[in-house]
């Protein structure tokens, strides 16, 4: 186990060279010049004088690959640099940012739990009934709708029409309740499906059907078979969906104005913060990356097949 943890941190180092360095390429080829931008952020009119003297201060007279590698020795000592906009460090910004987007990304997972995994078992084992129909509309009205018309739809009801929740900003958990229903309302109903499907694959297996032929009553072969055999797949639908939310739903949280690293990474491109652009993707990739190494993890633990089959190879060699 340990040399296959390793053999992942390992491959996530080529992944984060590749994600910083087409990253770093892409905003240093894009259309403006960084001084001028950050000086018109800080409200100086920018001459060209004045903006030569930015530029030399920035390093950005440099070739590419000096200016690449100067920030990736930087990252490498905790320096993402300083942010055009808000003339602080990226990493103090993106650490401000965190726990409310850790707040919103925790509560939104335990609803889509407490609403999808029920329904989604219901649905699997009502299969062609009207109660399967039923929950399958309702999902796929759920995932047809776009988050940014549910967000301004709650809104208008909720905040406008009846004057009962807030709408702007993290002012108590009143106002966590509307982007919450927003983005559980959307991974609910795709979770729905996705899971439904899981049970109905592991229902139809050999040892299922055994299992029902030697008498077994379906709820004692749902809770010690079907639902253990189906962790696999909801941990990695939960590892995926822990990921986007903690890169930060930047349309949810730029609508109901929530101070998470989704909104700040959208005002960022607005402003063309490259620093804090290239601080975002960074957290973006290994947020991403851990969770896929987690997940890959708990597959070991959750699954027999998995450990016997790794010790089997490792014994092989």
């Amino acid at each position: 186990m340990q040399k296959y943890i390793v053999k992942r941190l390992v491959y996530l180092v080529p992944v984060l060279f590749g994600v910083t360095f087409l990253t770093f390429a892409l905003i240093y080829f894009s259309p403006g010049d960084p001084a001028i931008l950050m000086l018109n952020a800080t409200g100086v009119t920018p001459s060209p004088k004045l903006v030569e003297q930015v530029r030399e201060e920035l390093g950005l007279n440099r070739s590419f690959l000096v200016q690449y590698f100067h920030w990736l020795l930087g990252v490498f000592k905790g320096d993402f640099g300083i942010s055009y906009k808000y003339n602080k460090p990226v990493l103090d910004l993106i650490i401000l940012s965190l726990p409310a987007t850790i707040k919103l990304a925790g509560l939104s997972m335990i609803m889509m739990m407490v609403i999808a995994l029920p329904l989604g078992i219901i649905s699997a084992l009502n299969k062609n009934r009207i109660l399967d129909y039923t929950i399958r509309i309702i999902s796929f009205v759920g995932i047809s709708m776009p988050g940014f018309w549910v967000g301004l739809l709650l809104i208008y009801i909720f905040a406008l029409k009846f004057k009962i929740l807030p709408v702007m900003g993290d002012s108590g958990w009143e106002s966590i309740i509307l982007p919450v229903a927003t983005l559980t309302i959307a991974m609910a109903s795709k979770y729905i499906r996705q899971i439904r499907v899981a049970i109905l694959e592991e229902i139809s297996q050999d040892y299922v059907i055994g299992a029902k032929a030697r008498g077994i009553k379906g709820r004692v072969i749902l809770s010690n078979h079907v639902l253990q055999s189906s962790l696999l797949s909801i941990v990695t639908l939960l590892g995926l969906s822990l990921g986007s939310l903690l890169g930060g739903t930047a349309i949810i949280e730029t609508i109901f104005s929530w101070p998470g690293v989704g909104k700040l990474a959208v005002e960022a491109i607005f402003d063309r913060d490259y620093p804090l652009i290239q601080g975002y993707v960074l957290w973006i990739t290994v947020i991403y990356t851990v969770i896929n190494i987690l997940v890959d993890i708990s597959y070991y633990f959750l699954d027999p097949r998995i450990r016997l089959e790794k010790r089997a190879n490792y014994e092989r060699f």
